[in-house]
């Protein structure tokens, strides 16, 4: 195993998963003060990195398990739970519709927003696998999962911190819908862009 590959990994997923940790920060801010919500959250985060990984892995060692007619539609993921979140903020204003958009941080929710959102991972992460050796792959693996924990407990971090918190307690029922629109969006229209110019 070769140890010094720990350094490039670990920049790697850095560089791909920025915005993963913004994303990550409102989940945990929105599942505040509800028991076992953090927990569903990193379950989610490490369910849908593992199926990023699976699909990264499949593809450089030549097999397609989403073919490149499907990767525009996962923007339709992040899109559905940003409307469903929105619509249940505006109908239910207050309180109660707080309460009910922290039904977007479940686990199956998180996972949909991990994998949707890591169309660009993949991307990224095919070449380096296909040119790694099967040693070199299993680090980078390996790097991964661990940086999803350090992912978890940053966005954790953050979303704890008293002005972070107060900003994302005040108006996270908004900006959670809003960068889960946003998200979704940016990924139909990217992938669209680049199945035209092939």
């Amino acid at each position: 195993m070769d140890l010094g590959l720990v350094g490039p990994a670990a920049g790697l997923f850095a560089v791909t998963n920025v915005d993963d940790l913004v994303i990550l920060a409102l989940f945990f801010a929105r599942a505040a003060g509800r028991p076992g919500s953090g927990a569903w959250i990193v379950a989610g985060q490490y369910l849908g990195f593992v199926a990023i990984l699976a699909v990264a892995v499949a593809a450089a060692f030549g097999a397609t398990l989403l073919p490149p007619a499907v990767l525009p539609f996962l923007g339709l993921l992040p899109l559905a739970l940003g409307l469903r979140a929105a619509w249940r903020a505006w109908r239910e204003r207050g309180e109660a519709a707080r309460a009910e958009v922290t039904s977007a941080t479940g686990p199956l929710a998180v996972a949909a927003v991990t994998f949707a959102n890591g169309g660009d991972n993949i991307g990224v992460y095919v070449p380096v696998f296909a040119t790694a050796s099967a040693g070199a792959m299993f680090v980078y693996v390996l790097v991964f999962l661990a940086l999803v924990a350090v992912w978890c407990a940053a966005g954790r971090f953050l979303a704890t911190r008293p002005l972070v918190a107060t900003t994302l307690a005040r108006w996270g029922h908004v900006v959670l819908p809003v960068v889960l629109i946003g998200l979704g969006l940016l990924i139909l229209t990217e992938a669209g862009l680049n199945s035209q110019r092939q």
